[in-house]
């Protein structure tokens, strides 16, 4: 899946699509899966990372990853919908 190129994300989670000119707020997490995913990082090299930080089990990992990323189509983040 890839994020959309006129997607930027600052240091503190702020997210602005200038294509809609919307704009969102992420905790940590999400500002790091996001940047993950903008860097075009794959969904496995993602669990591995949030799941060894942050001491979280792989199910949860996927359970919260689909939410996330149903949010990002949502807001219509995503450039290719295929993860």
């Amino acid at each position: 899946m890839k994020i959309k190129k006129n997607v930027a994300i600052s240091e503190s989670g702020f997210v602005f699509d200038a294509g809609s000119g919307d704009s969102y707020s992420l905790n940590e997490t999400g500002k790091e899966i996001l940047s993950m995913l903008k860097e075009d990082k794959k969904k496995d090299e993602i669990k591995k990372y949030i799941t060894n930080k942050y001491d979280v089990e792989e199910s949860t990992f996927e359970n919260n990853f689909f939410d996330f990323v149903n949010i990002l189509n949502n807001f219509n983040l995503i450039e290719d919908k295929k993860s």
